[in-house]
């Protein structure tokens, strides 16, 4: 048995979730369950960045503290988890006892191997990054993702010796396979540190709502080396060396493209420095557009993930449902490149993949059976044309979902439900009279839906587990373990079939 620890970036509480939060989420949340089935002692973490200026300078806009600020937009992102069926194991909070514990041990361990040292910092901060920039990297001014301008900071800071890890860390992204996926954004990586990295500011003396610094209570942690230690807070660092030394080796970040520098160059050359030589791994995908233009609260474009699966009649939004929210985000935008989110898209995908092809076979395969078969289900041939493809279906999405590509996996999936239902209409074993043959027909198409159902259950967790149920099955889908419960001839015959509501009805455009 492997283990797998997958996080997403910490969500900064300044503004509630969108679908950009609820993608980033969902993905992770498929690969934890997929890992899962395959046996692997599996961690999934997400939770809330909650530092900074732009929560103090908010706080100060509502008439509140800081800690009430964040404590009251926290709790929609943990609603917002709760809503998509996320089976996360752990939630965190920078504003955690735990998290400043972690921080203050291991930034201590950074001062101490003298990587840290006092410096006047004079330049260009973007407040909604929360990060310094270069006249270079700003376009006219203004923060190329935010589009606006940057404010002049001049003020004590400590700075970290990042240029010191260079070398270091080329080494780590050109000889380690696999360490990004996509491959295309390990080469941006490899394009960053082959630039001369310059030293950063770590600390804010101007600021007084963030993680204190041990040796210097005059300062705080700036917002961002603060939040990334997080995935080392959750994994035990400074509290449980057991738990440490068990989760961090097999850690990946799954990050948006617009967070690379701070993930692939920074906090790796900060773990180097703290003494830590277990670097991460990273899958990485591009931006969710609406209209070509990223999500965001001030250009008011932001769709929420509740006004999907429970509908808006307001904005004419039907209602997905969790488990048809889910499957249009893992299986429609590319995992790798920027892609806009398209409402029109997701009723067609919805009303394909989910309604005609996988709810509609399930429903006939059930009705179909208990007429022509009477009570008890039969069992499928060890010779089924379906065997083959099912052994197929089963490398392909097993060999997608290595190369961290979820709508490649689902689309290898659902190529054994459509050879079912061309098997079924093949054969016509509704024409065909009580006996061997109408049992041979309909054991197979049983013996596919259980493997499908197996290889779906991470985009659609409550559908799969009905559908379990409805075809006899006991116990939960999501305990079986691949690839065993892949291979055909599992479905065991004899057993008896509940009828229901219609797993995915229909939706209008």
């Amino acid at each position: 048995m492997s283990t797998f620890y997958i996080t997403t970036p910490i969500y900064y509480v300044n503004d509630a979730p969108h679908i950009g939060h609820a993608y980033t989420t969902v993905v992770a949340d498929a690969f934890a369950r997929w890992h899962r089935l395959l046996g692997d002692d599996t961690m999934m973490l997400t939770g809330t960045d909650e530092h900074g200026l732009k929560i103090q300078r908010a706080a100060e806009e509502n008439g509140v503290s800081p800690q009430e600020q964040v404590d009251s937009t926290s709790v929609l992102f943990r609603e917002a988890a709760a809503l998509m069926n996320i089976a996360n194991d752990d939630f965190i909070r920078t504003t955690e006892p735990r998290h400043h514990a972690a921080v203050q041990e291991l930034m201590q361990r950074i001062y101490d191997n003298g990587y840290i040292y006092s410096d006047t910092y004079e330049g260009l901060y973007c407040v909604g990054c929360e990060a310094y920039y270069t006249e270079d990297e700003l376009n006219d001014g203004n923060c190329r993702i935010h589009d606006r301008p940057a404010e002049q900071m001049v003020e004590e800071n400590y700075f970290f010796k990042l240029s010191a890890f260079a070398d270091q860390l080329l080494e780590y992204f050109e000889q380690t396979n696999g360490v990004v996926k996509p491959d295309g954004y390990r080469n941006e990586v490899l394009g960053l540190l082959k630039q001369e990295l310059r030293d950063v500011s770590i600390s804010r003396s101007s600021l007084s709502w963030g993680i204190p610094v041990p040796w210097d209570d005059k300062h705080v942690f700036y917002v961002w080396y603060d939040a990334l230690i997080n995935y080392a807070t959750a994994a035990g660092f400074g509290a449980d060396d057991a738990a440490f030394e068990k989760w961090w080796p097999n850690v990946t970040h799954i990050i948006g493209k617009d967070i690379i520098r701070f993930h692939c160059v920074f906090w790796p050359a900060m773990l180097l420095a703290a003494g830590i030589t277990d670097l991460p791994k990273y899958y990485v995908h591009g931006w969710l557009l609406i209209g070509g233009e990223k999500m965001s609260k001030s250009k008011l474009n932001s769709v929420t993930p509740k006004q999907l699966i429970e509908g808006d009649g307001d904005q004419g939004f039907a209602a997905f449902g969790v488990d048809g929210f889910r499957y249009h985000f893992l299986r429609d935008p590319p995992f790798g490149p920027d892609s806009d989110f398209s409402y029109e898209q997701m009723i067609t995908r919805y009303n394909s993949d989910l309604a005609n092809q996988f709810g509609n076979l399930v429903q006939r395969v059930i009705t179909v059976t208990g007429k022509k078969c009477g009570d008890v289900s039969p069992a499928p041939s060890a010779d089924s044309p379906l065997a083959a493809v099912a052994s197929e279906a089963y490398e392909a999405t097993a060999a997608a979902w290595e190369r961290a590509q979820p709508p490649i996996a689902f689309d290898a999936t659902w190529r054994l439900i459509r050879e079912t239902n061309e098997y079924l209409a093949a054969n016509e074993p509704w024409k065909m009279d009580e006996g061997a043959d109408v049992d041979r027909v309909m054991g197979d198409a049983l013996e596919a839906i259980r493997i499908v159902t197996i290889l779906a259950s991470p985009a659609i967790p409550e559908a799969a587990q009905r559908t379990w149920e409805r075809i006899g099955m006991d116990g939960n889908v999501h305990d079986q373990r691949l690839p065993e419960a892949a291979g055909w001839g599992g479905y065991p015959g004899g057993v008896a079939l509940a009828s229901g509501d219609p797993l995915f009805p229909r939706l209008k455009g």
